[in-house]
C-alpha cells in the first residue's frame, strides 16, 4: 500500500471578530487530503486534516517542502511493521528531513496539518475511530467517549454591547455548556471588568467563565488584571503574556492563586517543556492548551504527553486549543481533560459530528471511523471537493 497523492487547499475562515491581538478578517487555513491506494467500500481511503484558527494556511511550505519529501520517500519505508498500514511516525520523520532543530513557527503548523490527515487515514484503514486506535496503542485500551468541552466566544466585534454579549453567552448555556469563555485585553481593564460583570449576571450555579488575554499583557498589566480578576471565581485566566515569556507566567502565580491556562502558542515538545520547567505552572490547578494541529501533529503531541508525565503532570490537565475533532479524539483516547469548542465560529471546521449534543459541558463521541469528519455534513462537503 502507499500514499498516492497529498492535496492542499487554502480556505478562508474570515470573520469580523477580533481578540486582544489580531482580527480575523483575513484569516485562512489549509485543508489537506492524503489519498491512499487502500480501497474500502469501493472507494480509496482518504485522510483529511486542517490547521486550527489563529495561524494562517501553510500551503507554500507544504507544497515546497513537506509534501514532496513524503511523496519522494520509498513507499515501503512509510509503512508499519505489518506492512498493511501507514506509520505516522515514519511519515513525520520523512517530513522533517533536512530541517534544523528550533524555530518552531509556521512549519509546525504545516506538518501538524498533514499529520492529522495521516492519522485519519490510518484509523480508517484499521476501520476504527481514532480514539479507539489511540487507546489501544498508547493508552489503557479503554477510551472514554465522554469528553468535557467549553464554549469559546466573547470576541470583540463592531456594534457589540453588553446585551449582545449576554445574549451570546446565554445561547451557549442554552445549548448545554456550563463553561464559557470571553476575551479580555482588547480594551481597558475597567471596560473588561464591566464585560465580565455582564457575563456573570447570566451565569447560574455551577456555570463558570474563562477569560483569555491572548498574550497581550506586559508584566505590570498582567498583574493588574490578576489582582482585579481575583474577585471572581473564574474557571481560568488564560495566556496573560507572551507565550515565550516564562518569567512573566512564573511571576504571576504570586499574584493569582486561582487557575491559569496557557500553551496554545507553544508549538513543540521542547517549548512545552520549557513552560513546565520555568513557567511556574501548577499541576494541581493550572491548564495546558497545546494544540496538536499547530504543533507538528499527534506524533509530537505524544512526545509532549510523555514529557508531562516525567514532570509529574497528568494528561487530564490538558485542554487543547482549536476546537477541532482531532483533539476530541485525543482527549477520548488518551485521557485529556477536555477540549475547546466553537459553537458558532470558524465553521464548518469547528464543532462536532451532526447529532452530537452538549450536556452539562460534555459530549459523547459517536462510533465513526477515523477522526469522524464524515459525520459532519457541511465539513465533509468541503473535504470531498478537495479529494474528488
Amino acid at each position: 500500500m502507499k500514499i498516492v497523492e497529498i492535496r492542499e487547499k487554502t480556505v478562508p475562515i474570515s470573520s469580523s471578530i477580533r481578540n486582544a491581538y489580531i482580527d480575523f478578517s483575513k484569516m485562512t487555513l489549509s485543508l489537506v487530503a492524503v489519498i491512499t491506494d487502500v480501497v474500502r467500500d469501493g472507494k480509496p481511503v482518504v485522510g483529511y486534516g486542517f490547521n486550527s484558527n489563529g495561524r494562517y494556511g501553510q500551503g507554500t511550505l507544504m507544497r515546497e517542502r513537506f509534501i514532496p519529501r513524503v511523496m519522494e520517500a520509498d513507499p515501503e519505508a512509510l509503512l508499519d511493521a505489518s506492512g498493511s498500514n501507514l506509520d505516522p511516525h515514519k511519515i513525520w520523520d520523512a517530513m522533517f528531513i533536512n530541517e534544523k532543530p528550533g524555530g518552531h513557527g509556521e512549519r509546525s503548523v504545516a506538518m501538524g496539518t498533514i499529520d492529522m490527515a495521516v492519522w485519519d487515514a490510518v484509523a480508517k484503514i484499521e476501520e476504527k475511530p481514532l480514539f479507539q486506535l489511540l487507546a489501544e496503542r498508547y493508552g489503557n485500551g479503554q477510551p472514554d467517549r465522554r469528553v468535557f468541552v467549553y464554549a469559546a466566544g466573547g470576541y470583540y466585534y463592531p456594534g457589540q454591547d453588553y446585551r449582545k454579549l449576554q445574549d451570546e453567552m446565554r445561547s451557549y448555556l442554552d445549548r448545554g455548556y456550563s463553561v464559557v469563555k470571553k476575551k479580555i485585553g482588547g480594551g481597558s481593564l475597567e471596560e473588561d471588568l464591566r464585560r465580565i460583570d455582564a457575563v456573570m449576571e447570566v451565569l447560574q450555579d455551577g456555570q463558570k467563565l474563562c477569560v483569555d488575554a491572548n498574550g497581550r499583557f506586559d508584566l505590570e498589566t498582567a498583574i493588574a488584571y490578576a489582582k482585579a480578576l481575583s474577585q471572581y471565581d473564574l474557571f481560568w485566566y488564560e495566556e496573560p503574556g507572551d507565550p515565550l515569556d516564562f518569567e512573566l507566567q512564573a511571576t504571576l502565580r504570586s499574584f493569582y492563586t486561582n487557575p491559569m491556562a496557557t500553551g496554545e502558542n507553544l508549538f513543540s515538545m521542547q517549548d512545552a517543556r520549557n513552560l513546565i520547567r520555568y513557567g511556574g505552572m501548577r499541576p494541581d490547578r493550572d491548564w495546558l492548551q497545546f494544540d496538536c494541529a499547530l504543533s507538528y501533529g499527534l506524533v509530537e503531541y505524544l512526545r509532549t504527553l510523555d514529557m508531562l508525565k516525567e514532570h509529574g503532570w497528568s494528561a487530564s490537565r490538558c485542554v487543547p486549543h482549536g476546537g477541532h475533532q482531532m483533539s476530541l479524539n485525543i482527549a477520548a483516547g488518551l485521557g485529556l481533560g477536555g477540549n475547546e469548542s466553537y459553537p458558532d465560529l470558524f465553521q464548518p471546521f469547528g464543532g462536532f459530528p451532526d447529532g452530537v449534543r452538549v450536556e452539562n459541558s460534555f459530549v459523547t463521541l459517536p462510533d465513526l471511523p477515523g477522526i469522524g469528519f464524515e459525520g459532519k455534513a457541511d465539513l465533509y462537503r468541503e473535504m470531498q471537493a478537495l479529494s474528488a
